[in-house]
């Protein structure tokens, strides 16, 4: 390959690669709240009691209840990942430094300052620390009536979490998840 063509493709594929890095910080704090409609042969209420406990165990708090529509809304705080964190630092560095050397490659005359951009990627960690944590409510309405078996309800929470009911919870009290495609109202 012509030495022409290579600096300049080397710097479209670090653009690239920093492009990607920026839409990766984004999405790693995305909301992910997603409704599930969950099915189990125990009786309602001690299912209820069961997932409060759960629940209770993790932190989340009971923060609103509306008995006569059968909704509770908890609220807990969701912590962000540290090694997440010092990992996009290091790439945004290491993405910095990389896009800095084709700098200092193209631009022969341009002094040490390109290899500064490597601190460009610091930055990463408390923009994503900022942005994970924070305050995130689980919602729980029940829709059969107390005793009838199986007891249905909808969950509206963030999919981690509805991924960590399902592992902690899922055998102990047959449950059984269903995507909530019918626009069951949490309200």
């Amino acid at each position: 390959m012509p030495p022409s063509v290579v600096l300049p493709s080397t710097l479209l594929l670090t653009l690239l690669l920093s492009t990607g890095l920026v839409f990766f910080l984004r999405a790693s704090s995305k909301d992910r709240t997603t409704d599930m409609v969950i099915s189990s042969y125990r009786p309602s209420l001690p299912l209820l009691r069961d997932l409060d406990n759960w629940l209770a165990k993790r932190g989340w708090q009971v923060v609103r209840t509306r008995p006569e529509q059968r909704h509770l809304v908890y609220e807990g705080h969701v912590a962000a990942s540290v090694p997440l964190a010092v990992l996009l630092a290091v790439l945004g560095c290491c993405g910095g430094l990389a896009l800095g050397l084709v700098i200092g490659q193209v631009l022969p005359g341009s002094h040490p300052w390109p290899l500064g951009l490597g601190l460009v990627g610091l930055p990463a960690a408390p923009v994503y620390l900022h942005r994970a944590q924070r305050q995130e409510q689980l919602e729980i309405r029940l829709l059969t009536p107390d005793q009838v078996v199986p007891s249905r309800l909808v969950m509206r929470v963030h999919r981690d979490e509805l991924l960590a009911v399902e592992a902690a919870l899922g055998k102990t009290l047959q449950l059984q998840f269903t995507p909530c495609t019918t626009g069951l109202s949490l309200e």
